[in-house]
């Protein structure tokens, strides 16, 4: 590569097109903000252990923290100099040293129902198999239908479809973020009520993950690419994912908005079998103000604390997963 084109920033990401898509993304935009070429704001693929295995649950491997692993590991070893993450698979504590230095503007935080032979979820009949590997998914689609067979399903974008075409399930749940990225927003036969299906804290937004020491020398594209709005939501919804210990053991759901200067939270978590379900709302004003970010958790913490003393440990346990 001639000098002229050597990469002023290596973007670690995932392998997946899914990955590839955002990580494509944040790179171009980044690029925008630094006047150079996209060329020159290089991808770095690295596997992980959450793509690597495909045939288990993320909660038998060691939770959502094996789709970051390995990348912040080549953060922290300066391999490369920022990491792109789906929020919702970023655990709540970052490594010493790491800091997500950018949040940008959020997509769709909806999940997505898809089938070939039905138009909604309301009109599955009795007994359908429901494809997903979300604890979360599965606990609302239960406390909806507890008539359903939930049964097991990973993968990438594309195997998951592949998988639904060949008749495996009769619907399967993703992301509407992700179909939308991906430009197959053209499967969702149905986006999916935000009040029974309250999303995963952090769904359908993107973390620029980077060095803390790193933070100033990055300043002009975090500003450019930085959401604010979308950052304090994040913050609050992340803020009761720490209070409710929210895992892949755990079936919780978080999702805030903001109008004008007012932001919303609504948080929950689920019993695993979708038998029971505890719920709590609570705003705050000023979303936009300097000490939003710091707010925004408080009251996210908050609201899940007191999920959480409602309901008591809802983490699904090893007799229950080998069931």
């Amino acid at each position: 590569m001639p000098a002229s084109f050597s990469p002023v920033l290596r973007i670690g990401t995932r392998r997946s097109k899914l990955a590839l898509a955002q990580s494509g993304m944040m790179q171009r935009a980044i690029a925008r903000a630094l006047q150079v070429e996209p060329e020159r704001v290089e991808l770095v693929e690295i596997v992980t252990t959450g793509d690597r295995v495909q045939d288990r649950r993320l909660l038998e491997i060691g939770g959502k923290a094996l789709f970051t692993k390995e990348i912040e590991e080549a953060l922290l070893d300066c391999r490369v100099d920022l990491a792109v993450h789906s929020m919702k698979d970023v655990p709540a504590d970052q490594p010493e040293g790491l800091d997500i230095l950018a949040v940008p503007l959020r997509e769709d935080a909806a999940d997505a129902f898809i089938s070939h032979a039905v138009a909604s979820f309301a009109d599955l009949p009795i007994g359908a198999r429901l494809g997903t590997a979300s604890l979360r998914r599965q606990a609302q689609a239960l406390a909806l239908r507890p008539d359903l067979k939930i049964e097991m399903l990973r993968g990438n974008v594309d195997t998951r479809l592949r998988r639904l075409q060949e008749g495996d399930f009769d619907a399967i749940l993703l992301a509407a973020s992700g179909l939308n990225r991906l430009g197959l927003s053209e499967v969702i036969r149905e986006r999916l009520s935000l009040d029974d299906f309250l999303p995963a804290p952090g769904q359908g937004a993107l973390a620029i993950q980077g060095r803390a020491a790193d933070r100033e020398r990055h300043a002009d594209w975090i500003a450019a690419l930085n959401h604010g709005p979308t950052a304090t939501a994040v913050a609050a919804e992340r803020g009761a994912m720490v209070a409710l210990e929210g895992s892949c053991r755990t079936a919780v759901g978080a999702h805030a908005r903001i109008d004008g200067d007012v932001l919303t939270l609504t948080t929950e978590i689920l019993a695993p079998n979708g038998a029971a379900r505890w719920r709590r709302s609570g705003a705050m004003a000023q979303a936009t103000s300097a000490n939003a970010l710091a707010e925004a958790r408080a009251l996210g913490e908050r609201l899940g604390g007191e999920v959480h003393a409602a309901s008591g440990d809802q983490e699904i346990t090893d007799a229950e997963l080998s069931t």
